[in-house]
């Protein structure tokens, strides 16, 4: 005899029982449902855990709702990538593209960003990654951080989860991400010896506060021709005191900061290379302002597509960029300056405000 009609009570528990499982299942299918709908859940979707723990189920039921909602056509499920909203991978593979792009606030956004949004449709620009959740990182690929500012936490959130990571113009600190970075000892050398031949003994290094990339690169090449070679470190705007000290040639960490220099020696009718010989090693987001070794914010945007590009690589890279020698005739022989006394400068600059 079948054990439902030997025991009845047994068979209707059993079917409210399965009455119960489905209900829950198709509310909680819904409920995802209307989540991708509305925009709360985008791109990749956060892990089956978390997922489970947000909409109070447990993980059978919820991958049973995924597999349904996979199954219309509303989700993309890959094993090892995880889950996608259909349509938020790239055409290619069904693989999910969109990059973050990280900023400073208070630093001028450089035209590598704007060169970026034009070749990544889709992607986006955030200036204050201390307040990002986790499941607004989750609808991106990569994550392109142009801010030495970025918090251990969002960093460590991002490599948990695979998200690969492009440090620009800053060395990873804590964790092990991909680098693009400019080789500003390689070129801010090369412009030490050639301005040391050329007979200058008084040189600076013109760097952000904080910095001594220049300062010691310059130092090093110093040490090996003359101990003798006086070498300082100071920002664009004290430069009328190296003027005074009879500083002869400074070597600024970009063209904004060898901009700079030069409007604050013509605020007080001093020129370049006359009274003070101006190079430079960094970017250089249109032209170059001066002598020196530059890389092209064109070039610089093609090494990060290449990385975020690079599917193959297993291994976080850095790779360093030298740039090209750029000849502005800023730059002359120490005998051919028209050193200022230090009391012309004090009078021009009384002059000037």
């Amino acid at each position: 005899m079948d054990d439902s009609m030997s025991n009845p009570s047994s068979e209707a528990r059993r079917q409210r029982r399965q009455a119960g499982l489905s209900y829950k299942f198709q509310r909680l299918r819904e409920a995802l449902r209307a989540a991708i709908e509305t925009g709360e859940l985008t791109g990749r979707l956060p892990g089956e855990r978390e997922l489970a723990k947000r909409f109070g189920a447990n993980a059978k039921t919820l991958g049973k709702a995924l597999t349904d909602l996979a199954a219309e056509g509303l989700l993309e499920r890959s094993i090892g990538r995880g889950t996608f909203v259909k349509g938020a991978g790239a055409p290619a593979g069904g693989v999910h593209n969109r990059r973050l792009i990280l900023i400073d606030p208070e630093a001028p956004q450089r035209k590598t960003v704007q060169l970026l949004l034009e070749a990544c449709p889709g992607a986006q620009v955030c200036a204050d990654a201390s307040a990002m959740r986790p499941s607004f990182v989750n609808q991106f690929s990569a994550v392109v951080d142009f801010s030495a500012r970025t918090p251990d936490a969002v960093l460590r959130d991002l490599v948990v989860r695979n998200i690969p990571v492009v440090a620009v113009g800053h060395e990873p600190r804590n964790y092990a991400t991909h680098a693009v970075l400019i080789d500003r000892t390689f070129g801010a050398g090369n412009l030490a010896r050639d301005l040391i031949l050329g007979g200058h003994r008084r040189l600076a290094a013109i760097e952000a506060p904080g910095a001594d990339e220049i300062a010691i690169a310059l130092r090093r090449v110093a040490a090996r021709h003359d101990v003798r070679i006086h070498v300082e470190s100071t920002g664009p705007d004290d430069v009328l005191r190296l003027v005074e000290d009879c500083v002869s040639a400074v070597v600024c960490d970009g063209a904004e900061s060898a901009r700079r220099v030069r409007r604050n020696l013509g605020a007080v009718g001093l020129s370049t290379p006359q009274s003070l010989c101006v190079s430079a090693v960094g970017l250089a987001d249109d032209e170059a302002p001066c002598t020196g070794y530059f890389v092209s914010c064109e070039q610089e945007a093609a090494t990060i597509l290449q990385l975020l590009n690079d599917t193959s690589a297993r291994r976080p890279s850095s790779l360093w960029l030298v740039g090209s020698f750029i000849e502005r005739m800023t730059v002359v022989p120490a005998a051919r300056l028209q050193f200022t006394h230090a009391g012309a400068i004090t009078e021009l600059m009384a002059d000037a405000m």
